[in-house]
């Protein structure tokens, strides 16, 4: 291990879905730790200022889109980061849509787009990405769970039933890509209100209801992710993987909390 286990400079990572929300965050954050980050979503807009704010901080990038239901997309992706920086370090994948609306009602149409985003692509990219680890004989593949990994919440089994599934791949994957040095873990996230959920989270009955189940009484703000992640992808966790990070202000953790 390095005398700087946390310091990732020099190494290259692709965060699919880094341009909002948590994945933006980890995106920056990487790049603060001094890692050369790409960042990448279907959002041409916001992968462009994405890219603009890591350069800010001093580092190399690509302005690359990515649809993770396309296997071509993700191909793409993978061929400008080979060829901008040789290798590729790290991958997180961060993409993913959430639906709310009761088993009994959801359209098949609606049940299998929210699992080939959530988990067919987080696969695709996995597997992309890792044959060219598996060839270097070294990686981190990052991989964005859920509390309903491990719990349910209503109205929303196939959000739950796509991310139980990140959980499998994530630890099937880590005892498949050991022998050839490469780190697959995940980060479960509690509750943290991004543009697309905010209102939803601080404004309704079911936002009063999970904030209550967190014994630390609040909502995680985004920097609150950026630690684990460099974590979990650093020198410090060479020995870790096939591990879900549970980063949810002691939500798992709770029965009653009054």
């Amino acid at each position: 291990m390095s005398t700087a286990p946390f310091d990732l400079s020099g190494k290259c990572a692709v965060v699919i879905g880094g341009t909002s929300g948590l994945g933006k965050a980890i995106a920056l954050g990487l790049a603060a730790a001094g890692a050369d980050v790409v960042a990448a979503s279907r959002r041409s807009e916001e992968s462009a200022q994405t890219a603009v704010e890591i350069e800010a901080l001093g580092r190399k990038t690509l302005q690359q889109t990515v649809d993770v239901c396309d296997r071509s997309s993700i191909e793409s992706l993978h061929r400008a980061v080979i060829e901008k920086f040789s290798k590729v370090d790290i991958l997180i994948n961060a993409a993913g849509v959430t639906l709310k609306v009761p088993t009994l009602e959801c359209a098949e149409e609606d049940w299998l787009r929210v699992l080939d985003i959530n988990l067919n692509g987080t696969w695709r990219s996995c597997q992309i990405f890792g044959r060219t680890m598996a060839a270097q004989k070294h990686g981190k593949i990052l991989n964005i769970a859920s509390l309903s990994t491990f719990v349910a919440f209503k109205d929303v089994a196939v959000y739950g039933v796509s991310k139980s599934g990140v959980g499998a791949l994530t630890k099937s994957l880590a005892v498949e890509l050991a022998p050839s040095n490469i780190c697959v873990n995940a980060i479960a996230p509690g509750i943290f209100p991004t543009s697309l959920n905010a209102n939803l989270v601080r404004n309704t009955d079911r936002g009063r209801e999970l904030k209550m189940r967190t014994p630390m009484n609040r909502f995680g703000e985004l920097n609150e992710i950026v630690g684990g992640a460099i974590y979990l992808v650093s020198d410090a966790a060479s020995f870790v993987t096939g591990e879900i990070l549970v980063i949810d202000g002691g939500y798992m953790a709770s029965g009653v909390n009054q």
